[in-house]
């Protein structure tokens, strides 16, 4: 794996759903701790940004009337509404202080549904950096970041779905998307199993170089 072709795709890591105070933070809470995502996550990142992996935040927002969506929502965006979580320019709506975004990173606009490639340029963006292998992580498990999962596989990218750094609103489901959906469409490994390859790649990339340089 080529740190320099990878992209790590961080799917909604908003205060609603990772803090304390959040508005949906109380439904994910009992899986987050379970997979200590958050703290999982900060690691990845730290370590994928240094290897030279593209890392890439996926927020979801609204404006204040929620006008983008149907006059009677339904479903998981009827949640959203009912419960005002990601409105634009709310502090709910803002990344989660443990990953701000940085300089080097690209956020990606126009998420208004579950896939994270429907109604935004992310797919435009991964082609236009060279990007094969993309991984995923966030909310929830079985439902934004399994969408994304299937569009990306698709799409012909490699994908990784980061079982360690996902969360969604009850064990079980989160264990049934891990175990039984996200081999269909995807690699599943914790993100500890994803960092040995990426790290792997790494090094294999700097003795190719290396040999180079010296023939």
């Amino acid at each position: 794996m080529n740190p320099t072709t990878t992209a790590i795709i961080l799917i909604e890591f908003q205060n609603d759903f990772t803090t304390q105070g959040g508005s949906l933070h109380e439904a994910v809470r009992t899986v987050m701790k379970q997979t200590n995502m958050l703290q999982h996550t900060q690691d990845l990142v730290r370590q994928a940004r240094l290897a030279g992996a593209l890392i890439l935040h996926v927020p979801i927002s609204f404006t204040e009337n929620y006008r983008e969506l149907r006059h009677r929502p339904y479903g998981i965006l009827k949640g959203v509404v009912d419960s005002n979580s990601f409105r634009q320019g709310s502090w709910g709506a803002e990344i989660v202080d443990e990953l701000k975004p940085q300089p080097e990173d690209i956020v990606i606009e126009g998420k208004r549904g579950l896939d994270g490639f429907l109604s935004t340029n992310l797919d435009f963006v991964l082609r236009q950096s060279g990007i094969t292998n993309v991984a995923l992580a966030g909310f929830l498990t079985n439902c934004c970041v399994e969408s994304t999962m299937r569009t990306a596989y698709e799409y012909g990218y490699c994908v990784y779905t980061l079982t360690d750094c996902t969360a969604t609103v009850s064990e079980e489901e989160q264990r049934l998307a891990c175990e039984k959906n996200f081999p269909m469409f995807s690699q599943p490994v914790t993100h500890t199993e994803f960092l040995e390859q990426l790290l792997a790649g790494q090094e294999g990339e700097a003795e190719v170089a290396g040999n180079n340089y010296y023939h």
